[in-house]
């Protein structure tokens, strides 16, 4: 991380999964949740504040698109693992928990975490010299396909075949709703999506579903 942790009992909170919680006195769960919810704030706007700087001739939309690709589920957790986020997590999270956000999530709580030890100057030089230059692409994130719905449903309408976009489950998260959507090919499942946008979440699903058919 490049620094001394101050509080360090924040840093332990980061990484305990609700299956984990430890009951306060006054009744309340402590897990990493509230600190999830904390560093998914300070995250977005580390990452709003560097593409409107980095890019400030694009519109609004690129920038929204833009803050959506690096900060969405599906790539929270891929960026978890690769920093070893998962060697570190303490509770009872099932295998299939990787694709329900819980690494994400601890990612996100750890960002939090910083914010309330260290501070917002230390949490961005943090995000931005340790995360974002050393593990996010900018480059091939700008290049990749903005709308792989609308690549598969064109791909199918090419090849005769049937797609469909069916929503699965809304999970509770902190207050929010985390949406699971599937991608079915002539009535097979092929892919799965999930994002607090039901947008995303297909946008997602898509992505991988293009990468599983090769488009």
């Amino acid at each position: 991380m490049g620094f001394t942790p101050g509080n360090i009992s924040v840093y332990h909170l980061a990484f305990r999964h609700r299956s984990a919680a430890e009951e306060h006195p006054s009744g309340i769960k402590l897990s990493n949740e509230r600190l999830e919810y904390l560093g998914d704030a300070v995250l977005g706007a580390v990452i709003a504040e560097m593409l409107f700087k980095k890019f400030p001739y694009k519109e609004e939309g690129f920038l929204t698109e833009m803050r959506s690709r690096i900060v969405n589920r599906d790539h929270l957790n891929k960026l978890a693992m690769k920093l070893g986020i998962d060697q570190f997590m303490n509770g009872s999270i099932d295998p299939g928990a990787k694709n329900r956000s819980a690494y994400g999530d601890a990612f996100e709580a750890l960002i939090g975490a910083v914010y309330i030890d260290k501070g917002y100057e230390k949490t961005k030089r943090l995000i931005l010299k340790r995360i974002v230059n050393n593990h996010i692409h900018l480059d091939e994130i700008v290049g990749q396909e903005s709308n792989f719905k609308s690549k598969l449903i064109n791909w199918s309408q090419r090849e005769k075949r049937n797609v469909e976009f069916e929503f699965l489950e809304e999970i509770e998260n902190m207050g929010k709703k985390l949406l699971r959507v599937r991608v079915l090919l002539d009535g097979q499942e092929i892919s799965r999506g999930e994002d607090f946008s039901k947008k995303r979440a297909e946008q997602i699903a898509a992505e991988k579903a293009c990468a599983q058919i090769g488009i």
